[in-house]
């Protein structure tokens, strides 16, 4: 871009008016504000971030998840709840990430802020000046223009003068002639030189205004294109977070995928079994069968008797 579109369409037939000027630094105050505001957001995307990572960090490792698991499950757990950790850490990484770049467009906007003070200065200062020459103009020639017609009216005097016999009174109105015609001269050199001093003012304004929109417009389309570069890092920021979010639950399905049913049984049995043989049928006694009596007395506990 060469500025040909800010430098020809923003002027004004007022010489004084800075209507084109001023439209094209609110602009650049909006875009200004703009950027700021993405700075504020992605300052706050970095926040719940790293909230979130903080959360995540604490749930997955004060939270119990299947902790008296074993075996493959217990090892699909694990790798679980370690991903769980890697995904927080994750997000608090993305919240650092986020906060450089809000540095960077700090960074940038400022930058430009002091790049159009230089030009903003300038313009003042012609502002300033074409304003001071142009009344100083104009002043000379509303100067000008009453001393043509004090003129104009001691010419008119002398005429009505002219049969008048009063000789010393045509000799003052004769003299007051000459000495407005000469004020006349006068003030229209001192017209003329501040109209040409005027259009001198004019030009270098005019020049200044027309760099002044080159460089606006050099700004402009800086900003834009930073903000949208901005703006394509940050989503693509966010995609790798997705992606790598599920490359490590990808790990997770994998080892799920070698978690055996079969083992974890064979696992648990091996290491808690208690026997294999089981309790004998409890059988019934009659109280009088033959070999109930038959059986020998049961030894009591106690003294023997004397003999």
């Amino acid at each position: 871009m060469t500025g040909s579109l800010f430098k020809g369409n923003f002027w004004s037939t007022d010489i004084l008016s800075t209507v084109g000027y001023d439209s094209i630094i609110q602009h650049l105050n909006n875009g200004r504000k703009n950027c700021k505001e993405f700075e504020e957001f992605l300052k706050e995307r970095a926040s719940i971030e790293e909230k979130y990572g903080k959360d995540l960090l604490n749930l997955s490792r004060k939270k119990p998840c299947g902790q008296s698991e074993i075996n493959t499950l217990k090892r699909a757990l694990d790798v679980f709840k370690q991903q769980v950790d890697n995904v927080a850490q994750c997000h608090i990484q993305l919240a650092q990430t986020l906060r450089e770049e809000a540095r960077k467009m700090e960074e940038f906007r400022e930058k430009q802020k002091l790049q159009r003070k230089k030009t903003e200065t300038i313009m003042d200062a012609a502002h300033k000046q074409r304003n001071s020459q142009f009344k100083k103009a104009m002043d000379a020639k509303k100067n000008y223009e009453q001393k043509c017609r004090d003129k104009d009216e001691a010419e008119q005097a002398v005429h009505r003068s002219a049969n008048m016999a009063n000789q010393r009174q045509q000799e003052k109105l004769f003299v007051k002639l000459a000495t407005s015609k000469t004020a006349v001269e006068d003030s229209d050199k001192a017209y003329m030189l501040h109209i040409n001093m005027l259009e001198k003012v004019r030009e270098d304004w005019q020049s200044e205004h027309i760099k002044a929109c080159e460089v606006f417009e050099a700004q402009e389309c800086e900003r834009i294109n930073f903000f949208r570069n901005a703006l394509w890092l940050h989503v693509n920021q966010l995609s790798q977070q997705c992606v790598t979010n599920d490359e490590m639950y990808e790990q997770v399905r994998k080892s799920l995928e070698t978690c055996s049913i079969e083992k974890d049984i064979q696992y648990f049995v091996n290491q808690r079994k208690t026997g294999q043989v089981p309790p004998a049928p409890i059988m019934y006694e009659n109280f009088y069968s033959p070999q109930r009596n038959a059986a020998p007395p049961a030894k009591t506990a106690g003294p023997h008797p004397a003999r």
